[in-house]
């Protein structure tokens, strides 16, 4: 079958900058757009799990350098991505998809804290799960909650959707001559400094033996089209 999916169960990895459009932090067409490929994945039954990045409002990281504390940066950043959870489910939730949020860090009225047998449970039940509040804990990267969540959920797969169709040897937005790699292994990914996710998120994606699915989550239709083996993309693993 040409839709058939390769994967049961995975986990998507949203950056919030694509969410952003212009000076808007959050974009409703963006959010639509995204929805829809979800849409469109629940409908083959593919069990999906979601976690989004907080970058479109606050990266911790990039404003300690500013001379603020990174602890008080990460948790902040925290917030930024329940915001992003809560307004993509929102969205899903108007189209037909249901959907939990479960967070890290306790927030009453927004969703469950992390648990993961109910987390399972509410896959196997045909809804959509978005882990909100990273890891819970400072010093860790939303890519390192995806690389985690993955794990402890069994997903098939880490689909990690970006501004650029794969893995480049440089950026392909600042060098005509980047070349991209259709598969790759993880120790190439961190002995080379691609930079792909960091450090603790390629490191445990290997030693659970996890694929890493890298694609363009700009393009219509480009999830379900990754999920079923066809269109532009890198795996590594």
């Amino acid at each position: 079958m040409k839709n058939k999916p390769k994967y049961k169960r995975v986990l998507l990895k949203i950056s919030g900058e694509g969410l952003m459009q212009g000076g808007e932090s959050l974009n409703l067409q963006n959010l639509e757009r995204v929805a829809r490929q979800v849409q469109s994945v629940h409908k083959l039954g593919v069990e999906l799990c979601l976690v989004v990045g907080g970058g479109n409002f606050f990266r911790g990281a990039r404003n300690t350098l500013k001379g603020m504390d990174r602890v008080t940066g990460d948790y902040i950043g925290m917030m930024a991505t329940v915001m992003n959870a809560l307004a993509l489910a929102e969205v899903l939730e108007k189209i037909g998809v249901p959907c939990q949020i479960q967070t890290a860090l306790a927030i009453e009225g927004v969703g469950e804290v992390f648990h993961r047998v109910r987390a399972l449970n509410h896959l196997k039940n045909g809804r959509v799960v978005l882990f909100a509040a990273g890891t819970g804990s400072p010093y860790f990267t939303t890519d390192t909650c995806a690389a985690l969540r993955a794990s402890e959920m069994k997903c098939d797969a880490l689909l990690k959707s970006t501004q650029v169709d794969g893995v480049y040897d440089a950026d392909p937005r600042k060098n005509p001559r980047a070349v991209r790699y259709d598969e790759i292994s993880y120790k190439e990914v961190l002995d080379k400094k691609l930079g792909v996710m960091d450090l603790t998120a390629i490191t445990l994606a290997a030693e659970n033996r996890l694929p890493i699915v890298v694609f363009n989550q700009n393009a219509d239709e480009n999830l379900q089209k990754v999920l079923c083996g066809q269109g532009t993309f890198t795996i590594i693993k």
